[in-house]
Order: structure tokens, then sequence, then C-alpha cells
């Protein structure tokens, strides 16, 4: 898959003039067209509905771009939660998905009308002691254990997971909330992340589906929902060919045909909770190159660092990098791309062959739209980058300011800062 900038260098360095770099910078005609063929996908399941997980992209500017197309919001937090509020989503458009919860969310998660969806059997009596009566529809996090496995391979480890209900607490608890007065019941999963594979959604389905089954069999709880999570994802190297969401769906609605429809469950509502897939692709980082350095190896370090996109020094996860302006250059320079912290790992790329890079180069780092800015903090008092939107008339809108010092600051109200120092 070719990895193409959403911008020139002119464009960049216009930009700049405005709003000085880093900065993140997200494609609006991306983010719409990817959006539309979600919702098209699964249109054959009438209660259908993907449910943005916040976490990898928490901004009311995109969120709302989503709401456009009929998106809710998967909270894991109280501030995630006050967020889809205060963009206009609404009571069981917001599904909240939290574990090691305090009281204070459920409480709130309740007061908004959101879908509690509950990550462990004690959490029953956790949130009834909260609110006095359970929620009339409620659902439940599912966590088969073992090792996840499909045609090409173990996907992951939920045995490993700190996530869900066992299958026989899954039983217990549908039993326990059904006699406590809960009427309608979803079941969710998340059991592999990232998968580049149209196959992952399918294989889950079926074994959700075939649990759902044999739950409403067994405990006469009706299943009104079953929740695929997250887990789709994306091609971050080039070599990799992207996910076909409308095969994905396809896929979906055949084993849901073969189980549900069989069984006579042809009105369970399948929701999705996609960020990454959503969102990742839909995003880059924009950083200019200021120093070069010729040791041992040979360095480039440009003004972004770990603070502005951690999954490369948290994982050693791989970003594609392209050299604005040399796009067709041969890639006959061997670099280490780093940032400034004082710590070895804030590095972009190790050993990366790229274009010679000069000081004042424009680097774009790809598919950082979701779990990017997102994952952003301030270690070595560094400061956030400003988050861009380039509409689809090719104007850039400001959509999250950069922090300032005195955002930094803002928190010692206890002391005597604002005297101090000058802002």
């Amino acid at each position: 898959m070719n990895k193409i900038p959403f911008i020139t260098k002119e464009k960049a360095q216009e930009i700049a003039e405005m709003y000085p770099t880093p900065f993140y910078l997200y494609d609006e005609k991306g983010i719409r067209e990817n959006a539309r063929a979600v919702k098209e996908a699964f249109a054959w399941n009438p209660g259908f509905k993907e449910y943005f997980a916040v976490k990898a992209t928490p901004n009311p500017y995109l969120i709302q771009i989503l709401r456009e197309y009929d998106c809710g919001c998967d909270c894991s937090s109280m501030t995630e939660l006050m967020l889809s509020k205060a963009v206009g989503v609404k009571g069981e458009d917001i599904m909240f998905s939290s574990n090691d919860t305090p009281a204070q969310e459920y409480a709130y998660a309740a007061k908004i009308g959101a879908i509690i969806n509950l990550d462990d059997i004690t959490h029953i009596e956790f949130v009834e002691n909260i609110l006095g009566k359970l929620p009339e529809t409620i659902s439940c996090r599912y966590n088969p254990g073992g090792i996840f496995k499909m045609s090409n391979g173990i996907m992951d480890n939920p045995g490993d997971a700190k996530y869900g209900f066992t299958t026989e607490q899954m039983f217990e608890g549908y039993r326990i909330l059904k006699e406590k007065g809960v009427e309608n019941f979803g079941i969710h999963a998340f059991l592999a992340s990232n998968t580049v594979s149209n196959e992952y959604y399918p294989v889950l389905a079926k074994e959700l589906f075939e649990l759902a089954v044999k739950l409403e069999k067994e405990t006469g709880a009706h299943i009104k929902f079953i929740n695929l999570s997250g887990g789709v994802g994306i091609p971050y190297t080039p070599d990799q060919e992207p996910n076909d969401i409308r095969a994905i769906g396809e896929g979906v609605r055949k084993v849901y045909e073969e189980v549900l429809v069989r069984a006579g469950m042809g009105d369970v509502a399948i929701y999705t909770e996609m960020g990454r897939f959503m969102m990742g692709p839909y995003g880059q980082l924009v950083t200019k190159a200021i120093h070069e350095k010729h040791t041992y190896k040979e360095y480039i370090g440009v003004d972004a660092c770990a603070v502005n996109l951690m999954r490369p020094a948290m994982y050693g996860a791989y970003h594609h990098i392209t050299v604005l302006g040399k796009e067709n250059a041969p890639c006959d320079h061997k670099y280490d791309v780093t940032g400034s912290l004082c710590e070895n790992n804030d590095k972009f790329a190790i050993d990366r062959m790229l274009p010679q890079i000069e000081k004042g180069d424009y680097l774009v780092i790809h598919d950082t739209g979701a779990h990017g800015h997102a994952m952003g903090y301030n270690y070595n008092g560094k400061l956030r980058s400003a988050e861009l939107l380039l509409k689809e008339d090719g104007s850039v809108r400001m959509i999250r300011r950069a922090e300032m010092p005195k955002d930094y600051f803002a928190t010692l109200d206890c002391f005597e800062v604002y005297d101090k120092l000058a802002f």
C-alpha cells in the first residue's frame, strides 16, 4: 500500500507559518469516506451502530463528523463520558466499557443513560449498590481465555488479558442479572488487537453468536445486541494490504444468517467499537528536521518527540515516514529519527532507509490518527502539539490548540506560580 501524505511540502510550509510544527493533521475527506463505508458494510443489520472508541482520538470536532454517519461513542472514563455528552451524544448512543471503575463513574454513566458494559461478575453487586437498581439494559464483557486463533495463525492470548467474564461466569452472571430485573442483554468481546485480516470479525462473530444462542436458551435472557468491539486494524507498513470493511461486513452477515437467524434470533443488533480503523489512517504527524548528528550512527533530530507520538517508544511500533518534497528520491540513507526527550527510546525510526534529509525538511509520520495525540503526556515539561483538520475544500482549521506553558502550570494553583512566572 503506497503511503501518501495529505499535503505537499509547499502546503506544509504555508500551514507552519500559522501553526508551527509539530502538528497533527487530519483528513476530513478520508474520515467521511471511511465512515460511510462502515455504515454501508453493515447496513444489512437494521440495529447496527458503530460506537467510536473515544480513547483513540478524543477530539469533539472529529467525533461530530462521525456523528453525521450515526456513530455513537465508546467511553472508558468519566471525562470521555463528559466529552461525549458535551458533543451531543445521548443515552444508549454511549457505551461505557471500563475496568477497575470508580463508583462515581458508574453513577454518572447511569445518570446520562449510557449502556454499561460490565467487565467482571463482581461488578454486578458493585453497580447495584451504587445505583440501587440495575439498568433495564446491560452488557457483559466476555473473555473465553486460552489462545485466539484464525486460519493464519495465533492472533492473541485472551487468557493473559485482564478483561472480561469467563465462560462459566457469563452464564452465572446472566442468571443473576435476570433475577435482578435486567430485561435486555448485550455481549461484548475484544480478543485481538490491530488485525489486518478480513477474517477476524467473522471468526469472532461466530464465537459470540454461538454463545448468544446458548445463553438465551439456558438463561432465558433476551440478547438485544452483540458488540464485536474493536480489533479491526490498519496497515502500518507499506507492504500490508488494508482491510476491506465491506468484505468484513459481508462475512459477519453470513455467520449471522448461519447462527442467529437459524436460531430464531434475527432481531439481534450488531455493534462495533472501532477506533484505529475509523481514524488511524486519516491522521498524520508533521514535524521538522532541526538537527543532524554524525556519531556511531546517523541521526536526524526533529521537533516532535514521544510526547507527541508515544507508540514507537512504548511498543517499538512502526510508523512510515515521508520526507516532503523528496517523495520520489531514492531511500539511500540510513537514519535514526529522534526526538528531544532525555530517554534513548525516543525514536520515531531506527535504521530507517530514507532520502537524504537536511535541516528544515518536513517529515510526515503516517497513520497517527488513532492512539497518537491521545496518548500524549508532559514528561520533560514537553507540551503537546496542535491538532488541525484538513477540510474537503483544502482549507485548514485548528481543532485543538497547542499547549502553552500556562497549561502545564495550571494545576499548580495551590502555589503562587502565576505571580512568579511570566507567561
